[in-house]
């Protein structure tokens, strides 16, 4: 007591609080923070640009204000807070509390189903949010994590005996839960997500061949399944009009496709500007469709940096992956790379027109609190295992 009321005391204390700040800070992976840092910056200045473009000119018709800026501000800002301070927690030590985080976000999740559901856009066909009144989340975002966490760490639980016919079921049940959920929601996009997230994770934590070729000859019997009983009109309809838009494809069908193709190539090579430029209309386009007004402002060369950055921050993600100190860890990173990347690939591909429209957000740039808060906490649990892969002494500590 005396110690800690004397000034040589104080200093003490304030040395050693100063010496563990930056011993945290040293282990962090600054180069995936800066690069997440630098796309959530960009996402911000575009839809800045937006939001006063927008009031000049006819270029969406959605409801965009300053009020989307301060919400994607707001959720970078939370995000990056959490994310520093699950760096600091030994990633082992909150997989273990799969029992509290999955069933809550299920259960969040299933609330959509209630009068509190709605659909995130007016004419959509999903009812992905709930409606708090002054504001709607998408709970199916933070399932993402918990499904990455309690995955992972099922698989991790079960290394012993990870090929066993019952363990491998029991992944199926794990994995279709929440897929099912959101198909029944309507939100196949994110659908499409767990199970890329779930066959990223189990072959990371090392599936046996025999249920991959397996799971590869019945696939084209669940296809035909999901085509014939699940599939309405309007999605075969988005589906083939990709693979042969002259015979499927109408001008309802290929609207935003079309709109945001045309978006893209008037930007050219370097892009008409973010303030002032002749843009041209694309319907949610500070959403789902940002890359495209990305394209608009700042061109090709634009469009390449922003892949570039996601690309070289999924493949930093499988870097700190394969220095994990245990499977738990590389099956976490291996389950946020597949989140991220699908992402990325079915957002930019139905901006160019290559996968249907399935209103799925691009990690960082896209406007929306509950996907910003979720890809910053995603880096998170990446930043934890960069952090604690190797032993010293910290808050939190798993065994």
């Amino acid at each position: 007591m005396l110690i800690a009321a004397s000034p040589m005391g104080v200093i003490f204390i304030i040395k050693n609080v100063f010496k563990y700040i930056l011993s945290y800070l040293r282990r962090l992976d600054k180069m995936l923070i800066l690069l997440t840092a630098a796309l959530c910056s960009l996402g911000v200045i575009l839809l800045q640009s937006l939001v006063t473009n927008s009031q000049t000119q006819s270029i969406t018709d959605t409801a965009v204000d300053s009020r989307t800026v301060t919400v994607q501000i707001a959720a970078i800002v939370v995000g990056a807070a959490f994310s520093l301070v699950v760096a600091a927690i030994d990633y082992r030590w909150f997989s273990k509390l799969w029992f509290i985080y999955l069933p809550a976000t299920v259960g969040l999740t299933l609330l959509t189903f209630t009068s509190l559901g709605t659909s995130g856009l007016e004419g959509a066909d999903d009812r992905a949010w709930i409606d708090l009144g002054f504001m709607t989340i998408q709970p199916a975002e933070f399932m993402k994590l918990a499904f990455i966490l309690s995955l992972s760490y099922h698989c991790f639980k079960t290394k012993d005996f990870f090929n066993n016919p019952l363990n491998i079921l029991a992944l199926c049940v794990h994995g279709a839960i929440p897929t099912v959920i959101v198909m029944l929601q309507g939100d196949d996009g994110t659908a499409a997500v767990f199970l890329c997230i779930f066959f990223a994770v189990i072959f990371a934590a090392g599936i046996s061949w025999k249920y991959i070729l397996g799971a590869g000859i019945l696939a084209p019997i669940g296809f035909y399944f999901i085509w014939t009983y699940y599939l309405q009109s309007v999605h075969k309809n988005r589906i083939l009009s990709i693979i042969n838009p002259e015979k499927y494809s109408t001008a309802d069908l290929l609207y935003q496709t079309n709109h945001s193709l045309i978006a893209l190539g008037s930007g050219k090579l370097t892009g008409k500007g973010l303030y002032g430029g002749d843009y041209s209309y694309v319907p949610v386009c500070h959403s789902d469709f940002i890359f495209s007004y990305a394209g608009q402002t700042l061109g090709f060369i634009g469009c390449l940096t922003i892949v570039v950055l996601l690309a070289v921050i999924c493949l930093r993600i499988l870097t700190n992956g394969l220095r994990a100190r245990d499977n738990l860890g590389k099956c976490i990173c291996v389950g946020v790379f597949a989140y991220l990347f699908t992402h990325c690939v079915l957002n930019i591909g139905m901006v160019v027109g290559v996968t249907p429209v399935i209103g799925i957000p691009l990690p960082f740039l896209s406007a929306g609190g509950s996907a910003m808060l979720t890809a910053a906490a995603s880096i998170g649990l990446v930043l934890s295992v960069y952090f604690h892969s190797e032993k010293f002494d910290t808050l939190f500590k798993g065994k």
